[in-house]
């Protein structure tokens, strides 16, 4: 492995890809930035249909940041016809044509079994060669997650929810499970997977503080299965909060549980962390007691949507609104002016929402309070 892509730096600036502008999904504080990653993808070197400097061109134009090649190491679908006993060999080549573009591909393999355990991604691996014995033959489970830790990897589960595993599609936990969660040896579970979101597996992500995911899984091209032009069709990206924008730091970030996922029109994660991303995406500015040219107790809002997702607000405090029910939607990086009745004259207000696409537990909605401090 090339030494420089433990510490190859995430450009998050605005660059120019192809003619085109990278894309800014949401507005992060100052000194955190939100790495969009996609860290469950396959090529030719597994069951995927493309060559990895295919999944390198897509996630330079959807404006990713970070990528894994997560090829299965039972399952070579076309072995017959590209031949290799290599398996680092699809992350060794996506790494040299990366090149200086603004993208990351960490080193990662997917661990392939029946369920249970199922499906498992070790990212931040060393080398995949080492997952197989000295019989050529794939470790069996236990040995591959403890390969996998003593590389240093971060290990995450699978698409828990899949119906070919699970009939009934709900995330549950086998014994098999709850043994390498007890033994620190799994750090992660997919909560979004392709397109299905398990609010099972979200519950076993906060019951045993396991990171929240969300990937793509892709095995064609991506726009067939994904259609860029719509913003509610988009891939699954989960969204690394990171300290700064070295590999170190963003790997720190996936083992803490500093992730959130934007899946079609839904915000997916921990309170602490979505309770980040509303306070820095939705704005509201005073634009003071005035309607019709009158000075009323009836004050003027300008609510902004900073991101690239929609905000659908539940309003549940105690005034009323003058042209407004309690249901607020911003669109995308949108505005929208709301009058408020005061009743008085005020220096400054709390409005209290639920975040309708803003999930922060099964059934459960993100509350936030926005101050708005009166001209």
């Amino acid at each position: 492995m090339k030494k420089h892509t433990w510490t190859i730096i995430l450009i998050l600036a605005v660059l120019n890809i192809n003619a085109q502008k990278r894309k800014e999904f949401f507005k992060s504080p100052e000194g955190v930035f939100y790495v969009s990653s996609d860290l469950h993808i396959h090529s030719v070197f597994s069951d995927g249909v493309v060559w990895p400097t295919v999944r390198v061109d897509e996630a330079l134009r959807d404006s990713i940041d970070l990528i894994s090649l997560t090829e299965h190491l039972e399952y070579q679908s076309h072995l017959y016809d590209i031949p290799h006993n290599n398996r680092n060999r699809s992350f060794q080549i996506a790494d040299e044509y990366v090149q200086k573009r603004p993208l990351s591909i960490v080193h990662g393999t997917e661990i392939t079994k029946p369920m249970p355990p199922g499906h498992f991604n070790a990212i931040f691996i060393k080398d995949a060669n080492k997952f197989f014995g000295n019989d050529k033959e794939p470790l069996n489970f236990i040995d591959a997650i403890n390969e996998a830790n003593n590389q240093g990897a971060f290990v995450f589960w699978n698409h828990p929810m899949w119906e070919a595993n699970r009939s009934d599609g709900i995330a549950k936990l086998d014994p098999i499970h709850i043994d390498v969660i007890n033994n620190k040896l799994l750090h992660g579970i997919e909560v979004v997977n392709f397109d299905t979101f398990s609010e099972e597996a979200m519950q076993i992500a906060i019951e045993n503080e396991l990171t929240m995911m969300g990937t793509s899984d892709v095995h064609v091209l991506i726009e067939w299965d994904f259609n860029i032009e719509k913003e509610s069709f988009h891939r699954p990206i989960t969204f690394i909060m990171s300290k700064n924008r070295t590999m170190k730091s963003v790997r720190d970030a996936l083992f803490n549980g500093d992730t959130f996922i934007w899946y079609r029109d839904l915000i997916i994660g921990k309170s602490k962390n979505l309770k980040q991303v509303i306070e820095n995406n939705l704005e509201v500015i005073s634009k003071g007691y005035e309607y019709n040219n009158r000075k009323v107790e009836i004050l003027q809002l300008e609510f902004i949507n900073k991101s690239v997702a929609p905000i659908s607000l539940n309003y549940i405090g105690d005034y009323t609104f003058h042209n407004d029910y309690k249901y607020i939607e911003l669109e995308p990086k949108s505005s929208k002016n709301i009058f408020v009745k005061t009743k008085k004259i005020e220096n400054k207000i709390e409005l209290e929402f639920e975040v309708l696409n803003y999930v922060v537990a099964p059934k459960t909605n993100l509350k936030t309070i926005k101050t708005i401090n009166i001209q």
